[in-house]
Formats: structure tokens, sequence, C-alpha cells
């Protein structure tokens, strides 16, 4: 719902199963159709604020899925985690076993892959 905050009178709104940017975005193009571009926009969520200030900036807003990224990252998180446990392991000891390398080189060609997959 878009409320003026001065009258408080309903200045648009809508029932959706999903609160979104898209839905967002049509409830609040048909209240500026009906009664203009407002002077101040209120609203009280951090990612319709962005949302806001990217479609008063620009025009247009992408709404891009980065669920690939967060999995790439937490890939190379444990990647990272198991090559710092080898690498203490040698330190401690002073020695590099064939296997270490061996882990060593299946752990870059895993981030390798990852990486090409994108």
């Amino acid at each position: 719902m878009i409320i003026d905050d001065h009258s408080r009178f309903l200045v648009g709104g809508g029932l959706f199963y999903n609160d979104n940017a898209y839905n967002f975005q049509k409830v609040l193009k048909d209240a500026v159709a009906a009664h203009g571009i407002p002077a101040k926009l209120y609203v009280d969520n951090g990612c319709k604020s962005t949302f806001l200030r990217r479609l008063i900036l620009y025009g247009f807003v992408y709404d891009i899925d980065y669920s690939d990224l967060r999995e790439y990252n937490y890939t190379l998180g444990k990647i990272s985690s198991n090559l710092n446990q080898i690498a203490k392991r040698m330190n401690a000891t002073g020695n590099v076993y064939k296997a270490d390398v061996e882990e060593v080189k299946k752990l870059m060609k895993q981030v390798w892959d990852t990486q090409k997959s994108m």
C-alpha cells in the first residue's frame, strides 16, 4: 500500500501473493499515473528504498540472481579452509608430502572448474 503521509489518503495498493520489486513497481507506477510524482517518498524497507532510488535515477531496475555467486563463494571458502589446513600441516612438520601436493592440485582444479562454469 502507498499512503499519503500527511493526509493518510490511500494513494495506491494491491494484493499480491509475493512482496517483490515487480509488484511494488506496478503499484507505484499506478499511483504516480493517478496522482502525479510525489515530492517525497518514504519507504519502510531498505530493499524498496534502493529499488526506488535506482528507478528514479535510471528509469529501470535489474533484478539479478546472485545464487550462483553465493554457491561459488561457499565452495571457495571450503577450498580455502582445506588449503589452509594443508599449509599448517606442512609448516608444522617441515615436510611436503606427495599426498598433500596432490590434494592441493585437486583443490585448485576445483577452483578452475568452478570458475569456468560461470
